[in-house]
């Protein structure tokens, strides 16, 4: 089975472990506000199965008083949406198509893994006191995060009310202390601070580009001994698919980090051939139907004839008109 075959359509992370779960066809059609039931559709899928962890099989179906969203009860659910199911979670502000807890009545959704935020966490970049979680709206506009220097206005995160320290959830959660590339027989560690000598010259080793192409003080993943380097939004192509290319977005985690990509659809009144989810890369050209760019952008592809390629968000429109 492909790599990207064993992402758990709940989590969107690497099903490593027994047991799980694992339709024995197609994978369904969900309904997009219950994944229990299925429903009708101009689209069809055969990417190799539906997956899940047995933890997310298990998932309650409703959240009470979660701290983003009191006012109404969240039920697991998969977010309104044509073809993809893309919907943007408000805890991390990543995309994501996997599972949600959501109120379809104000359109609020929170991937599962930001479900469950915790109040109070430790972190080696600022290990002297607890980070206490903080919502978008409570932080000043003029705060950075420390991790990618992006305003930590996008989005929750974690703050050191003594020290002015405020990270991202995301940024906080979602990378790895350790991770390890094939062609390197040592770990490569998360680093907070520049390398040891002309940080200039360290490029990453996925992508090509310098480490320092966006910010000077942004993390990275860094090997001592054979001094190489990796963006941390790289990393994820190592864990998952090694598929894609970095995406041009001045975080540290990945963009499409919750994004599990290779979803077949039809639809014959657009393009004659079956059309594939995947992240755009350069070669993919230019949208069929807005002519911008693709790369870097969720989009459907068709692999038979590779004449045809469209933004997801584009298809999407073209459906409902």
């Amino acid at each position: 089975m492909k790599k990207t075959q064993l992402l758990c359509d709940g989590c969107v992370r690497p099903i490593t472990s027994v047991p799980f779960y694992k339709s024995s066809g197609s994978s369904p059609q969900y309904n997009v506000e219950n994944p229990s039931s299925s429903s009708s559709s101009s689209s069809s899928s055969s990417c190799g199965g539906f997956v899940l962890h047995e933890w997310c099989a298990k998932l309650p179906s409703q959240l009470h008083d979660h701290p983003g969203h009191p006012q109404h009860t969240l039920l697991l659910l998969l977010p309104k949406a044509k073809l993809a199911a893309v919907f943007v979670c408000e805890v991390c502000r990543l995309p994501c198509n996997g599972f949600a807890y959501g109120c379809t009545t104000c359109g609020y959704y929170v991937d599962i893994n930001c479900s469950l935020i915790p109040e109070e966490i430790t972190h080696e970049a600022h290990p002297n006191h607890l980070l206490r979680r903080i919502k978008g709206s409570d932080i000043p506009s003029d705060k950075y995060c420390k991790a990618c220097w992006v305003l930590m206005k996008f989005g929750w995160g974690f703050h050191c009310p003594s020290c002015d320290f405020y990270i991202h959830t995301s940024c906080a959660l979602l990378l790895p202390r350790q991770v390890r590339h094939k062609y390197d027989k040592h770990p490569l560690s998360l680093r907070y601070g520049p390398v040891e000598n002309h940080p200039q010259e360290y490029f990453c080793e996925i992508c090509e580009d310098g480490i320092y192409s966006f910010n000077s003080r942004q993390w990275f993943y860094h090997c001592t001994t054979c001094a190489w380097s990796m963006h941390a939004a790289c990393v994820p192509l190592i864990l998952q698919s090694e598929q894609a290319v970095y995406s041009e977005y001045p975080r540290c985690v990945f963009l499409f980090l919750n994004v599990k990509f290779g979803r077949e659809v039809e639809i014959k009144d657009t393009h004659p051939h079956t059309l594939t989810f995947v992240q755009g890369i350069e070669s993919h050209g230019q949208c069929s139907m807005c002519d911008a760019q693709l790369q870097y952008m969720p989009i459907f592809k068709c692999l038979e004839c590779d004449q045809f390629a469209i933004h997801y968000q584009c298809l999407e429109s073209r459906l409902i008109k």
